[in-house]
């Protein structure tokens, strides 16, 4: 058997007046984050932690934010399409162990809905999807409440 381990981060801005998705859901805020797509920042580190790990380039390389494709689009949809290009390579996905890092609005009250909607789509148990939340204790732009930061990894097995 063959595993491979992969890593992703992800980065947005906060703004007034603009939708906050996050690991497929739509929280409810006075910010959201800013993006080519719908900037949903865990979806976004999930894809680059599959990508990495099975060595085919990152989320920008598949889904540029110069192409009027993506404008705009689902991350759901993003997440969708990178599954398929690592079923197309042969690997199945293990688990996802992730954090994301903001200092409002709390996360955990939507994590059960966010494992549930990566599961569905990656086609796992949602036992299989680790989804932490943390802040950096008002210190930078996080702090701030500029913006928002996603990690993920991810094991992946050949099959």
């Amino acid at each position: 058997m063959s595993y491979r381990i992969g890593f992703g981060i992800d980065f947005h801005q906060l703004v007034a007046a603009r939708e906050l998705w996050i690991g497929g859901v739509k929280v409810p805020h006075h910010k959201g984050a800013i993006g080519h797509s719908d900037a949903d920042v865990l979806l976004h580190a999930i894809c680059d932690a599959l990508l990495g790990a099975a060595c085919l380039g990152d989320i920008g390389l598949h889904f540029p934010n110069t192409s009027k494709e993506f404008e705009n689009i689902d991350s759901k949809i993003l997440l969708k399409r990178t599954f398929e290009l690592v079923k197309k390579e042969n690997y199945k996905i293990i688990n996802i162990d992730s954090t994301i890092c903001l200092e409002e609005p709390k996360i955990r009250p939507h994590v059960s809905e966010m494992r549930r909607i990566i599961a569905e789509i990656i086609d796992v148990s949602v036992g299989d999807i680790s989804i932490k939340a943390t802040t950096t204790e008002k210190m930078g732009f996080i702090g701030r409440e500029e913006g928002i930061a996603a990690y993920a990894t991810v094991l992946l097995e050949k099959i």
